[in-house]
């Protein structure tokens, strides 16, 4: 990790682990909900792989009975026990206003329709017509997941967490988190003053959220190519957030402390891949760090490889494939990169890397 003068132990960091309590009632409340959400949407589609796509046909067996219960518990369980361990604070109070959280639900599911009517007629690239997208690479001008809007309006900016949050049934959050367990306990004891922390593809910004109440005295931002959802991102964590390209960062060299990057590289291009990579190590200072989170690949849990065989074939996500086949700590050590820590939860792998 970057060198930092070492400060007292109080200075170092704000003390978190207070509120396990209200983490495990919440997460327990917030499973039931999202599951709920999850089986209200299932109940008024029928999951497709497209008409143009030809029928899915799975080559790994189905997982053992219990496995995916477990995983998903798995979950909750690291996060609650990060947030007792004062890694970090718990950011997933629930909601203020119950009414407006049964209308973004009402949202996401009568969104459901128009998602499942897109993947039967196989309309992953309808935002090229319905937006202007032509200043934007092609392969971000696509439908991802068959989503309305793909990452172009404000409408999809403001579902996006819904619609994760209901895909995994509540895990989004301890999933991402992984990456912020293995941030805070290397940064744990060093003074974050003066520090500068970016969120890659930020997105609509909760994990920016999470890293701007764990990071206080940090300098924190958030970067996304959206301006929708850029702007939904400084609103809900009210961190700065640039609109850029992750392969064209707009740092000078070796100038930024650490990194965050989730749920981008399974939505790249190999190609990309290597450029987003290789721009981390340009903008890191020696010693800085990069808390990785992505997709389960087939290699980590093999007997989770249907789930992962299903995932690209009914929602729109056109470089999945490559994305199972990349040795990643090879894509980041060709960049300059050592990998020095680890962790999972449910359907999530997160790395901790070091240049």
């Amino acid at each position: 990790m970057s060198q930092a003068n070492p400060a007292p132990k109080d200075a170092a960091r704000p003390a978190f682990g207070r509120d396990v309590r209200a983490a495990r009632l919440g997460s327990a409340a917030k499973a039931l909900w999202w599951s709920a959400n999850r089986a209200a949407g299932q109940a008024m589609v029928k999951p497709h792989a497209g008409e143009g796509a030809p029928p899915f046909q799975a080559k790994a067996p189905p997982p053992p009975k219990g496995l995916l219960l477990k995983a998903w518990r798995e979950a909750f369980t690291k996060d609650a026990a990060d947030i007792a361990a004062g890694l970090y604070p718990y950011t997933e109070a629930a909601p203020a206003d119950p009414v407006a959280a049964f209308r973004r639900a009402y949202d996401l599911i009568d969104d459901a329709r128009a998602v499942d009517a897109r993947r039967r007629r196989g309309g992953g690239v309808e935002v090229r017509e319905d937006a202007p997208t032509e200043a934007y690479p092609p392969y971000y001008r696509q439908n991802f997941h068959f989503q309305s809007g793909g990452w172009f309006t404000p409408e999809s900016a403001e579902r996006y967490e819904v619609q994760v949050e209901t895909l995994f049934s509540g895990t989004a959050g301890p999933m991402r988190r992984r990456a912020l367990s293995l941030l805070a306990k290397a940064w744990r004891g060093v003074d974050q003053r003066g520090l500068t922390l970016v969120d890659l593809a930020c997105g609509s910004g909760s994990f920016l959220a999470d890293l701007t109440a764990s990071f206080p005295r940090a300098k924190v931002m958030g970067l996304d190519l959206s301006p929708a959802y850029t702007a939904k991102a400084t609103a809900r964590s009210g961190a700065p957030v640039i609109q850029a390209m992750a392969e064209r960062l707009p740092f000078a060299d070796n100038s930024v402390d650490g990194l965050t990057c989730i749920y981008l590289f399974h939505e790249l291009p190999p190609k990309v891949r290597r450029s987003v990579a290789a721009e981390m190590a340009r903008v890191l200072k020696p010693g800085g760090v990069l808390a990785f989170a992505d997709s389960l690949q087939a290699v980590d849990e093999p007997e989770l490889g249907r789930l992962l065989e299903a995932f690209p074939a009914f929602f729109h996500e056109p470089f999945y494939a490559s994305y199972q086949e990349t040795d990643l700590p090879a894509l980041f050590s060709d960049a300059g990169f050592s990998l020095v820590g680890e962790d999972r939860a449910f359907l999530t792998k997160a790395l901790l890397l070091q240049k």
